[in-house]
This record gives structure tokens, C-alpha cells and sequence, in this order.
């Protein structure tokens, strides 16, 4: 009878004999079993390559369950029960096949690493059962499982005591996310959206650029349309044509219409011109004007830089006005510092910070309310003249005015960090 809480390894399994009841070898463990339909976290089958069976033959299945552990750590097959087969039809998860040297997103990490053995434990299905489950509890991707695999030859104790010498790196197996990085194959455990819409998108963005080719494309396929367009606005030029080339137009253009409207236009002017008016004639009309307008401009100039999602109101708006626009703003809010107040022939009257909406109270109108200090910017500003007015006034966003003064777009600080970045 197995002790509760009893450890073992992939690597120290594997191989291992397998007898009857009489302590007759049967076979050796060849591969551990997932049912992630059935059971996400415990092992359901040990696939044992039988004595008696052809090289060719398939392996045979024992149920987990079937099986005892002797108090010398010996797998013995209970009196009555048979090996069977893989059912057909459903989708199984390999330990050894299909996890070990893969590459797995480690979410709370935020990083890509590789697994090097896979960390089990024996237990009892049930308190009083006598029955043995076997349970996926974490997965190692340091030293210390590489050194087990390499030692897999030794006697167990021997390989464990050499590998105990190295700390282990461990992620628990439910916060593991693998990437199925064929599509024709059968096992497939989703990522799950919840763990990675928690990501920053910039953590996001260094996990694709960290992936292999068919890992990148797996993963940034399994994204939901606007986790993918924050991760896409993240990685560099190179990187987005690489991510959408083999999507067709319909679907870049769901992507691109989550995007800032200004990152979008960059995005597009990367690519051919034929495939870029694909992508806009699958857009929406009001996302397709924004991008096609922003198109209109270089990329050096603070047009070219700046995004149309802010928010502008009259100047006669009252405080109720501002606070409906910031929750209908389909932008992105966190990247909402201030509200402009606008003339008649939408050339800027005053600049409100959020911190004034705060504090005021519920039916003031908005022009009596403390003005910010307006610094803004000509269209045709280059990136230097934006990033110096970024530094002398240390701004958070930066208004951008047409030749006859009225507001176009704001640049966010965001963006001059970009620029920055790629010139350096």
C-alpha cells in the first residue's frame, strides 16, 4: 500500500516494471495518460509495453487504479483486473510525448520555458479506498529535472539523490499552459483567456517573441480579438507581419478594428498595398475612416503618431456630459488623462484633468471647473519636436491641431516611448 502523498516523476516511472498479482513481470511503463475530457490533473492510464507482445503492437493500458504499490515502490497489477486498450475518439494527453521538452507558457513568470520531467503523486482515489490515483502536481523546467531525465538509467534512488543537489524550478500543473503547436494533432488543452487577459500585453508581446515560429502562431491564434490587437500593438514590425500573414483579410480586420486607430495605420502602411486595402474593405465603415485618414500622414510626423480616440466635448458640457462620455469611450480608458472642451469650430478652450471631475460637484459645468495648462502641437511636428515637448512640460498626452487649429488627435506617451526605442 502506497503511503499518502507518496512523490515519483515521469522520469522515474518511466520504465518501470509492471507485474500480477503473483509478481510476474508483465511489461514496462512506456507513457502516462491524460483524459483532460475526464480529468485534467491525475494520470489514467500507464501505457506498458507487454513481454509478450510484438515490437509492432500497440502498448497496453493499465487503469491507474488497477494497480497497487508494494511498500518496495513495486507495481503490481490487482488480481482480476486485465490491460485494455485507447479508446478511440478522444482527445489524450501524453506526459512524455507530449509535454516533456515542450515549450509551456509559465503565466505567473510571465516567460516562456521548457519542461524537463513532470512531478507526480501517488494517492488514495478516496479516503479508505484502497484504490491508487495518481496525481500531475507540478512540472519541473530547471536543472533538476534535466538532470533526473539524463540519470533515467540509474536505480531511482541513486538518480534522485544525485538530482536533490540542484534547486528546483516548478510551476504548478494548474497554472501550466500548453501550446499545441500542430493542429493535426489530437491533444489540444486550451489556454485558458482569463489567466492571459490578466497579462499585460507587453508580457504577452515577449512571450510570442520568446516562441518558436509554430508556438507564436498557436498561441497568438488562441488570443481573443482584443487581447490580440493589445499584444499585437506590443511586438515590432517584423513580428505583426509574421502573425497575421497566414490569417485571411475578414480576420486580420476583426483584430485591427480593436486596435488603437493609430497603431492600426502603422500596422497597415507595413504591409503591401493590396494587402492592406483587403484588410480595410473587411473593416467597418467608422474604424475605416479613422485608419484611412490616419493613412494620410507620415509615420514621423506627430500625425502619424498620434490616435483619434479622446475625448472632446463643447464647451457648455456639464459634468453629467463628461462622465456619460467616459463610459461610452470604446477606446482604450486607461490611456485617459484629461477631457478637452471645445469651440464651436472645434478648436480647443480648456483642458480638465480627471482629478477635477473627481472633485466637483455633479451639476457643475465643466468651463468653470480649474483648467490644465494647454500645450499642444502642430500636425506636422516631427517626432523630435513631440518627444521634447514630452521632456519640457512633462506631459502625459499631447494635443494635436490641423493649420486652422482645430484638434485631430492626441499623441500619448506611449507612443514617444516607442519612438524612442526604435531609434535608439
Amino acid at each position: 500500500m502506497t503511503k499518502p502523498n507518496q512523490r515519483t516523476s515521469v522520469s522515474a516511472l518511466m520504465g518501470a516494471s509492471v507485474k500480477n498479482a503473483q509478481g510476474v513481470v508483465l511489461g514496462h511503463v512506456c507513457e502516462f495518460v491524460v483524459a483532460p475530457g475526464v480529468d485534467t490533473v491525475h494520470v489514467q492510464w500507464l501505457a506498458v509495453r507487454m513481454l509478450a507482445a510484438k515490437r509492432s503492437a500497440r502498448p497496453s493500458l493499465i487503469l491507474v487504479s488497477d494497480l497497487n504499490l508494494t511498500s518496495r515502490n513495486e507495481l503490481h497489477l490487482r488480481e482480476g483486473a486485465a490491460p485494455s486498450v485507447l479508446p478511440d475518439g478522444e482527445a489524450h494527453l501524453m506526459l512524455e510525448h507530449d509535454l516533456l521538452d515542450q515549450q509551456i507558457i509559465d503565466v505567473h513568470g510571465r516567460k516562456v520555458v521548457r519542461v524537463n520531467d513532470v512531478d507526480l503523486v501517488w494517492e488514495q482515489s478516496e479516503k479508505g479506498s484502497a484504490a491508487l490515483s495518481l496525481r500531475i502536481a507540478e512540472v519541473e523546467v530547471g536543472t533538476r529535472g534535466a538532470v533526473r531525465r539524463l540519470l533515467k538509467g540509474l536505480h531511482t534512488s541513486t538518480a534522485e539523490r544525485i538530482a536533490s543537489r540542484f534547486s528546483p524550478s516548478l510551476i504548478p500543473w494548474n497554472f501550466v499552459d500548453l501550446i499545441d503547436r500542430d493542429p493535426a494533432r489530437r491533444v489540444k488543452l486550451k489556454i485558458e483567456q482569463n489567466r492571459l487577459s490578466m497579462m499585460h500585453p507587453s508580457d504577452i508581446a515577449d512571450i510570442l517573441e520568446d516562441l518558436a515560429p509554430a508556438e507564436r502562431q498557436a498561441l497568438f491564434y488562441s488570443l481573443n480579438e482584443e487581447v490580440a490587437a493589445e499584444a499585437l500593438e506590443e511586438v515590432k514590425p517584423k513580428m505583426q507581419q509574421a502573425l497575421i500573414e497566414s490569417l485571411d483579410s475578414g480576420q486580420i480586420a476583426d483584430i485591427v478594428e480593436e486596435m488603437d486607430p493609430g497603431a492600426a495605420a502603422d500596422l497597415l502602411l507595413e504591409l503591401p498595398e493590396e494587402r492592406s486595402e483587403a484588410i480595410l474593405g473587411e473593416m467597418e465603415p467608422e474604424e475605416r475612416q479613422e485608419v484611412e485618414e490616419l493613412l494620410e500622414f507620415s509615420g514621423s510626423s506627430a500625425a502619424g503618431r498620434m490616435t483619434t480616440d479622446y475625448i472632446a466635448l463643447p464647451s457648455t458640457a456639464v459634468l453629467a456630459q463628461a462622465i456619460e462620455a467616459l463610459r461610452s469611450f470604446e477606446g482604450d480608458i486607461e490611456t485617459v488623462t484629461d477631457i478637452y472642451l471645445l469651440d464651436s469650430e472645434g478648436r480647443i478652450e480648456s483642458l480638465i484633468s480627471l482629478v477635477q471631475l473627481l472633485l466637483a460637484k455633479p451639476d457643475a459645468p465643466l468651463a468653470n471647473l480649474p483648467h490644465s495648462h494647454v500645450v499642444t502641437c502642430d500636425i506636422d511636428a516631427n517626432g523630435r519636436k513631440v518627444a521634447e515637448l514630452f521632456d519640457k512640460y512633462n506631459l502625459r498626452a499631447l494635443p494635436v491641431l490641423d493649420h486652422e487649429k482645430r484638434l485631430v488627435g492626441v499623441v500619448h506617451a506611449e507612443q514617444v516611448i516607442a519612438l524612442l526605442r526604435a531609434n535608439l
